[in-house]
């Protein structure tokens, strides 16, 4: 049988096609029946401009939730028909990198993920099912527990400053990612500054409790935030643009011994400059964040599904598969935060 599918041709060309077979599951694999799909700035940063990370032509969408539709016979713990939500990538556990705990830098994760959550089926190899794949509670809708592959990015990024003290924080940022970080930083009572771009996103920061929102025009965002914070700048900066303007202006937005954390990924070969006076002088610590590793999967689930966060509240609204360019014109436009998209 056939199904569909949304396949990234090149930069600015996506097709919806019917030309692929429902996948069958091997040993260890199960296949989802995708029930929604989120779609994600790393997806539109793919169809505009190309991704180092995803060879063209490539199947495209990456967070989804959906009922399993056939799993392999040693598969154990999961049924058929069964609500379950996933992320699209797993280390493999024995690399130099996983033995050293540093699972989301694992030399064979990127090789190795999954994409092409927007299709009607999609197939999780085994070691995503040991080890990334959970039960949908019922609490939970399809589009909410699509949240998880996100959800657990952000919570990486904050684990990454595990042994940091910040109490006040600015996120560069008003995107779906910087969302997440303003909800997850609000739950663990921490004063949230949001600097971004459009009224509807800075609209639902407010919404969603920031301290404080700003337009994010570097001219103006220094003499802002130090308004904002009498004087003294903020503990910690959040990039979550991925813009290498944005990335250098960071550290000028810090208070001294304060900390930066590069979440947002800048395009392919750029480089950027810094201030080595204020690094050095002021002690300004800079983190960078990618992926996420086993443990932060499931501390998103259990906040997930502990109703902890509304991030229903994220999704403006949802297409059908066939209208998928459309969710994307109306995110380049500024006029969406996260779309639905029902297979």
């Amino acid at each position: 049988m056939r199904m569909k599918s949304a396949i990234l041709i090149n930069p600015g060309l996506l097709e919806i096609n019917s030309k692929s077979d429902i996948p069958e599951p091997g040993p260890g694999e199960v296949v989802v029946k995708v029930r929604a799909a989120l779609t994600c700035g790393t997806d539109l940063k793919a169809y505009l401009r190309g991704h180092p990370k995803i060879p063209l032509p490539s199947p495209l969408g990456h967070e989804f939730a959906g009922d399993i539709h056939s799993l392999a016979d040693d598969v154990r713990g999961f049924s058929k028909g069964e609500p379950v939500m996933a992320v699209h990538s797993a280390p493999c556990g024995e690399c130099s990198f996983c033995t050293r705990g540093l699972e989301n830098l694992c030399k064979s994760l990127m090789d190795e993920k999954v994409l092409g959550a927007y299709a009607q089926y999609i197939k999780l190899p085994a070691r995503i099912v040991k080890q990334n794949l959970y039960k949908k509670p019922d609490v939970l809708s399809y589009k909410e527990a699509a949240m998880l592959e996100p959800l657990a990015c952000v919570v990486h990024g904050l684990n990454v400053l595990k042994d940091i003290s910040y109490e006040t924080v600015l996120i560069i940022g008003a995107g779906p990612v910087g969302l997440l970080f303003l909800m997850l930083l609000k739950m663990r009572g921490k004063r949230v500054i949001v600097a971004g771009r459009g009224e509807l996103r800075l609209a639902m920061a407010r919404e969603l409790g920031a301290d404080a929102v700003m337009d994010a025009s570097l001219d103006t965002m220094a003499w802002s935030t130090m308004e904002a914070t009498d004087g003294l700048g903020v503990d910690l900066v959040i990039e979550a643009t991925g813009k290498r303007e944005v990335w250098e202006a960071t550290p000028g937005l810090v208070r001294p011994g304060g900390t930066v954390l590069l979440f947002g990924g800048t395009a392919p070969g750029e480089s950027v400059c810094f201030d080595p006076a204020r690094l050095h002088y002021d002690e300004i610590k800079l983190y960078g964040a990618f992926h996420f590793t086993p443990a932060d999967v499931r501390e998103a689930y259990v906040i997930l599904s502990g109703g902890k966060l509304d991030v229903k509240k994220l999704i403006t609204g949802e297409y059908p598969l066939d209208r998928l360019m459309e969710s994307f014109d109306e995110l380049i436009a500024g006029r969406g935060i996260k779309f639905a998209i029902i297979p």
